[in-house]
């Protein structure tokens, strides 16, 4: 990114830059779940979504990598011409790194059991 674009941007944030980047990986978290969510999703074409939304992902600021996993167990075989089945939260696994200066962060999405629900959560920050 430009730089005198990046200072611009970043004069809007009254906050670290370690804040800064736990919150660009939450948009990214929340923007797979609330995009993808109740997209078709079956065994012939959970790959190809997976790849989707990392790639829709990555051209955002400041990511550095990203996972997507779909839960293939969640699959289901379709009853007729007319059923087909909708990606939900409690099938999705990801993973995003999101590195502003001298700070790294990796943020997760999944499904979490024992509270049932699909959390969105900060794994790691590191100061590099």
């Amino acid at each position: 990114m430009d730089r005198s674009r990046e200072e611009r941007a970043a004069s809007y944030f009254q906050c670290t830059v370690r804040e800064r980047a736990v919150f660009e990986a939450g948009i990214k978290l929340a923007a797979v779940y609330h995009q993808f969510v109740g997209a078709p999703v079956s065994a012939s074409n959970v790959e190809s979504l997976e790849r989707a939304i990392e790639h829709g992902v990555m051209v955002q600021p400041f990511v550095e990598s990203v996972s997507v996993h779909i839960h293939r167990e969640s699959l289901r075989r379709k009853k007729n011409e007319y059923d087909y089945q909708s990606l939900t939260g409690d099938m999705l696994d990801v993973s995003v790194v999101i590195k502003i200066e001298d700070v790294r962060v990796k943020g997760r999405l999944r499904y979490v059991e024992e509270i049932k629900y699909p959390l969105m959560y900060v794994e790691r920050i590191e100061s590099l």
